[in-house]
């Protein structure tokens, strides 16, 4: 652990809530999906229907957050994937520190690398794109992610301080690129142009995008996972997928 993560969870662990009931608060905080991606969402559906000048502009613009929080959080699982791994801290037996969860056994968690941050770069990459397009909500949904989000999983020991920190920098830059002029045209116009040609089946498939994102896709990785743990044992049990001897090929059967 370097010394600026060891630095700010010692603070956390060392000055952190010492009630059951408030720790328990803050453990349904970071599982509940109300309270990670539901705000936020929910502006961006205000921003969509509020009109004004920049109407056309402003739904671009939330066509163009909303595709970068789904790259984000592609970016951030693969990072996650690809990178070397990285004990969380509350699986960690070298961190000295005591954490609200430890003695959970999570597999997801223990098997899913720490570094980076999904779930900062996504809502972080979400509220920028608020922030671009509404200054004063952009601030406070930026405020509420660093604590409803980040500092959550911090203090509970899912992540150390530098995972949040480049998950949020990362899902910044990539609202940032995917916002800009040059690129947003590129997807967003086009996607709006379908949305207000066909916009019931648009507004459907928006409203069941927008459940995903909030979840963060869970359910569908959940099935995808079962799916294919129950393809591999029928793989193994079928009979004619057994790999056959050259001993057992040449043997006559009865």
């Amino acid at each position: 652990m370097n010394g600026f993560d060891s630095a700010i969870q010692e603070f956390l662990t060392t000055h952190a809530f010492r009630s059951e009931g408030v720790n328990h608060a803050i453990h349904t905080i970071s599982s509940f999906s109300l309270f990670k991606g539901l705000f936020p969402v929910a502006v961006l559906w205000w921003v969509w229907f509020r009109g004004g000048k920049r109407g056309l502009w402003e739904k671009e613009m939330v066509i163009a957050t909303f595709a970068s929080g789904l790259v984000a959080l592609g970016v951030g699982r693969g990072l996650a994937h690809f990178l070397p791994f990285r004990q969380r801290p509350i699986y960690d037996p070298d961190v000295p520190f005591h954490f609200p969860l430890s003695g959970t056994s999570e597999t997801i968690l223990r098997t899913w690398s720490s570094f980076p941050s999904d779930h900062a770069m996504l809502w972080m990459s979400v509220s920028t794109g608020i922030f671009l397009v509404w200054r004063g909500v952009g601030v406070a949904a930026m405020a509420y992610t660093a604590v409803f989000v980040c500092l959550v999983r911090i203090y509970l020991g899912l992540h150390y301080p530098t995972d949040v920190l480049a998950g949020a920098l990362i899902g910044v830059a990539i609202t940032v690129l995917m916002t800009r002029d040059t690129v947003r045209r590129l997807y967003a116009t086009p996607i709006l142009r379908v949305m207000m040609r066909f916009p019931a089946p648009c507004y459907t498939l928006a409203f069941l995008f927008c459940f995903e994102l909030v979840t963060q896709f869970d359910e569908i990785r959940m099935i995808g996972q079962s799916v294919h743990k129950v393809l591999e044992a029928h793989q193994v049990e079928s009979p004619s997928l057994r790999m056959v001897s050259p001993a057992e090929a040449a043997t006559p059967r009865n």
